[in-house]
C-alpha cells in the first residue's frame, strides 16, 4: 500500500444547494461530507486547489486518505464524487472513514502487462480487448492494493482472462467471486483474432447503370 495521501478539512455549518453554490464560487471550496466507522457523519468544506492537486494522482480514487479535520486526523476513502455533467468540476466528495479493524469494499484499478510479448499476439497476430478496467475488491485496510496486475503474456486467439484467474494477495477477495456464483466470474480480458485487411475494406458495393 502506497503512502497515503494528505487532505485538510473545515467542519461546514452552512449546508444546502444555496450555500454550496456559494462556497464553491465566491471561496473556490468544495463542500463534502465524511460518515461510516459507527460515528456521526460530518459535513465539510475542501480548499478546492488543494482538492484539485490531490486528484492528479489516481490513488486518490483508490487508497486510503488521510484527512485532517480542524486539527484531527481520520483516515478515509473516496466513496463518491460528484461533478457537473456540463463543466465536469467537482460539486461534492463523500467519504467514508474507515477503522484498521473493519474490512472495507474499494474499487481498484487493474494493471495490464505483457501485452507487447504476449503469444496471442506475437505468434497468432490477435487483439486484447479489455472488458472491466478496475475490480471492487474487499480487505482491511492495511492489506489494500495499489492495484490488481493482470499478467497477459500466455493468452492465446480465442481466450479469455476471468476475475477467477487473477493473482491476488492472500488478505484480498475479489466481491464478485465471494458468493461462488459460476455467472459472476465475468471476463476481464479476451484476445481475439485481428481482420484482415481484406475484412477491413469490407464489401464493394455494384455500381449504378
Amino acid at each position: 500500500m502506497s503512502a497515503a495521501l494528505e487532505l485538510s478539512a473545515e467542519v461546514r455549518v452552512e449546508t444546502g444547494k444555496a450555500a454550496s453554490r456559494r462556497l464553491r464560487r465566491l471561496e473556490d471550496k468544495i463542500p463534502a461530507v465524511v460518515y461510516g466507522a459507527a460515528e456521526e457523519g460530518q459535513n465539510l468544506t475542501l480548499k478546492g486547489n488543494q482538492l484539485s492537486k490531490v486528484m492528479q494522482s489516481d490513488s486518490f480514487f483508490s487508497q486510503i486518505l488521510n484527512i485532517e479535520i480542524d486539527g484531527k486526523a481520520q483516515q478515509v476513502i473516496l466513496k463518491d464524487l460528484h461533478r457537473s455533467p456540463d463543466t465536469g468540476k467537482v460539486l461534492h466528495v463523500d467519504f467514508l472513514r474507515v477503522r484498521a479493524d473493519q474490512e472495507i469494499n474499494v474499487n481498484i484499478p487493474l494493471h495490464f502487462v505483457n501485452e507487447e510479448s504476449c503469444v496471442g499476439v506475437k505468434v497468432g497476430g490477435g487483439l486484447i480487448t479489455h472488458n472491466l478496467v478496475e475490480v471492487e475488491i474487499s480487505c482491511l485496510p492495511a492489506n489494500l492494493p495499489e492495484s490488481i496486475q493482470v499478467d497477459v503474456a500466455e493468452l492465446e486467439v480465442g481466450n479469455s482472462l476471468y476475475l477467477s484467474d487473477l493473482a491476488v494477495p492472500e488478505q484480498v477477495a475479489i466481491v464478485a467471486l465471494a458468493t461462488g456464483e459460476s455467472d459472476r466470474d465475468i471476463p476481464v480480458c479476451l484476445l481475439y483474432t485481428s481482420p484482415s485487411p481484406r475484412d477491413q475494406r469490407g464489401s464493394r458495393m455494384p455500381s449504378s447503370a
